[in-house]
């Protein structure tokens, strides 16, 4: 948790350096929970109804939270996106690899997931300290 609130304070911009495995799947599982979190919580109050055309639309004020949540956020996601392409020894460049479907995504998953290169690399120290 420590390094999920390093993510959203100190390193809140910071988009040089690496971010471990865990700091990096550490913030998505926060980001993913907080957001899980407003939508549980918009359907036990009931927030959720169906339009004219059947089909199922959240409440406002749960979609003006996201809304704010997804702003605020933006920034140390992908600044933490980008510190663990660093740690793979990737430039931040790939995250355009993103935009060809279905490779892109799978390539930068993988890149999500390996192991970080061990001691240091072009991009600053072993956030392990290896």
């Amino acid at each position: 948790m420590n390094l999920v609130k390093q993510c959203l304070t100190t390193k809140y911009a910071t988009f040089s350096g690496r971010a471990s495995r865990k700091e990096y799947w550490g913030f998505v599982l926060f980001y993913i929970s907080l957001f899980f979190f407003i939508v549980i919580a918009d359907t036990i109050g009931g927030g959720f109804e169906r339009d004219a055309a059947g089909d199922l639309l959240m409440s406002v004020w749960a979609a003006a939270i996201i809304a704010i949540l997804s702003i605020l956020l933006f920034i140390p996601s992908l600044a933490v996106y980008v510190r663990r392409l660093h740690d793979t020894d990737h430039s931040a460049w790939w995250l355009f690899i993103g935009f060809i479907p279905i490779i892109g995504a799978i390539v930068l998953l993988y890149f999500l997931i390996i192991k970080g290169t061990e001691g240091t690399n072009r991009f600053g120290i072993d956030p392990l300290g290896k």
